[in-house]
C-alpha cells in the first residue's frame, strides 16, 4: 500500500465490495503534508502562471489536499492491472450503488432509468441549459455564485437574470420576492413576461456555504412551476456537511419538483475525485431526459472507465474515509474561525453549512478589487479566488479552501495576519 497512508490496528474491520475482501479500517493521516508538485495538479503546479508567483500558498480551487479513501485507491489499482483501457461502459452495479447512496444518505427512492453519466458536473449543466432553451432565452442565477455558471449560460447564446443572495446578519438568504419579480421584468410601459427558461440553483451554495432548507426550496419550487421554469440544481457539495445539517435534494421534495428537475451529483468533491470527472445526472421527467440525452449524444462520448470505477468503489467503501474527513474538517473551520476573529478582526468568516470553501469578508480592509488582489498574492502570498469573480456581490470578499494539512491552514492564516498587521 502507498506510503502516504498511515493504518491504525484496531479490533474490526471492512468489507470492500470491489475488491472482495476483508481489511483493517484505516485511520488516515490528513495532517501530513503531501508533495503534489509535479504531478499535472492544478492547483500546485500552476502556482507561478495563475498567481505571477512561485511563493504562493495556494488555497483556491476545490480540491482538497487529503489522500483519497483506501478502497477507491485498491479499485483503481485493480481496475489498471487490466491492461485494456477502451469506451467505457456504465454497468448495473454502479447504477445500484448510485440508487443506494440517494437512498441512504437523503432518504431519496430513485429509479435507475432516471440516471446519468457524464464527465463533470459543468458539462451536464451545460448540456441541461441547452437542452431546455433556445438562443436568447433567460437563466436565472443567485449571485454571489460558482464562477463557471456564467459561461454555462453565455455559451449557449443564453441571457443571464441575477437574482442576487441578501446578506442579513452575517448569513445569506434567498430574495425571494426579487426572484418572482424576475419572471415579470419591468419594461417602460409594464410588464410583460420574461425569457426565463429555468433557475440554475446551487445548493449546498457555492461560494457562500448556504445549505438551503426545505422551507426555502419549496418556495422556490413552487416560484419556478407557476413560470414554467425548470430548476437545474447543482448539488455537488451535497455530502461536505457540518454538524446538525441535513440536506434535501430537490427532487425529493414533491413529484412535482421531481418532474421539473434535473439533479446533478458527483463523488468529485465528497471524496476528492475531481480529476476523474464522473457525475450522475437525475431526471426523473422522460422527456427532459430524452432532451438531455440527445445533446449528450452529440458533445459527450461516454465517462472514463476509471472515474466509473472510482465513483463505485467511492459510493459503496468510502464512507468510513468521509467520516474522518469531515470530523478533520470541522475542526479546520474551528481553528479558522477562532483564528480571525481573536487575530484577524478585520476579516470575518461567513460561517458555512456545508462545503469546505470558506468565504471571507475582507471589506473592512478598504481595498477595492484589484488592491484586494493585489494583497493577497503579493503581501499575504495566499492564493484564493477573488470574490468579483462570483458576480459584483462577491466585490471585497476571497475564498479560502481549508481542505487541507492544519499546518498549512495555519501558515496560510499567519501570513494573512502579518500582512494585515502591515497595512
Amino acid at each position: 500500500m502507498s506510503g502516504i497512508y498511515i493504518l491504525y490496528c484496531v479490533s474490526y474491520g471492512y468489507y470492500n465490495s470491489i475488491t472482495h475482501d476483508w481489511g483493517l479500517v484505516v485511520k488516515y493521516d490528513f495532517d501530513s503534508v503531501p508533495d503534489r508538485k509535479n504531478t499535472g495538479s492544478a492547483k500546485w503546479d500552476a502556482v507561478k502562471t495563475l498567481f505571477g508567483r512561485d511563493d504562493i500558498l495556494p488555497m483556491w480551487v476545490a480540491d482538497m489536499d487529503f489522500p483519497a479513501a483506501k478502497p477507491v485507491v485498491d479499485a483503481l489499482e485493480k481496475r489498471a492491472r487490466h491492461p485494456f483501457y477502451g469506451y467505457s461502459y456504465v454497468s448495473e452495479s454502479l447504477i445500484e450503488a448510485i440508487v443506494a447512496r440517494m437512498y441512504r444518505k437523503f432518504r431519496w427512492r430513485i429509479k435507475p432509468e432516471w440516471i446519468l453519466l457524464t464527465p463533470g458536473v459543468i458539462p451536464a449543466l451545460s448540456l441541461a441549459v441547452r437542452s431546455l432553451t433556445h438562443p436568447g432565452d433567460g437563466i436565472i442565477l443567485q449571485e454571489p455564485v460558482y464562477y463557471p455558471f456564467f459561461p454555462v449560460v453565455t455559451t449557449g447564446g443564453c441571457q443571464i437574470i441575477n437574482n442576487g443572495l441578501k446578506l442579513v446578519r452575517g448569513r445569506y438568504e434567498m430574495d425571494l420576492v426579487d426572484l418572482e419579480e424576475k419572471f415579470l421584468p419591468k419594461t417602460g410601459m409594464g410588464r410583460t413576461p420574461s425569457r426565463a427558461k429555468a433557475i440554475l440553483l446551487c445548493n449546498p451554495h457555492n461560494p457562500v456555504g448556504r445549505l438551503w432548507n426545505k422551507t426555502e426550496l419549496v418556495k422556490l419550487g413552487e416560484i419556478a412551476l407557476k413560470h414554467s421554469a425548470v430548476v437545474i440544481s447543482d448539488e455537488i457539495h451535497c455530502e461536505i456537511l457540518y454538524t446538525g445539517n441535513w440536506h434535501t435534494p430537490f427532487a425529493s421534495i414533491s413529484e412535482e419538483f421531481a418532474q421539473n428537475s434535473i439533479v446533478c451529483m458527483a463523488p468529485s468533491k465528497t471524496f476528492n475525485l475531481a480529476g476523474l470527472e464522473a457525475s450522475s445526472i437525475i431526471i426523473p421527467n422522460k422527456k427532459l431526459r430524452d432532451n438531455f440525452t440527445e445533446q449528450m449524444s452529440a458533445l459527450v462520448t461516454g465517462v472514463n472507465i476509471f472515474g466509473l470505477t472510482a465513483m463505485e468503489a467511492a459510493y459503496r467503501d468510502g464512507d468510513e474515509w468521509l467520516a474522518q474527513v469531515l470530523d478533520y474538517l470541522e475542526s479546520n473551520l474551528r481553528f479558522t474561525q477562532d483564528f480571525f476573529k481573536k487575530r484577524v478582526p478585520e476579516i470575518k468568516v461567513i460561517k458555512p453549512q456545508a462545503t469546505y470553501l470558506i468565504w471571507l469578508d475582507c471589506r473592512k480592509l478598504g481595498l477595492d478589487n484589484i488592491a484586494l488582489r493585489k494583497f493577497m498574492r503579493e503581501k499575504a502570498r495566499v492564493g484564493f479566488d477573488d470574490g468579483f469573480l462570483f458576480g459584483n456581490a462577491g466585490s471585497g470578499f476571497q475564498r479560502m479552501n481549508i481542505a487541507c494539512p492544519r499546518s498549512l491552514l495555519q501558515e496560510a492564516l499567519n501570513r494573512i495576519e502579518a500582512a494585515v498587521n502591515s497595512l
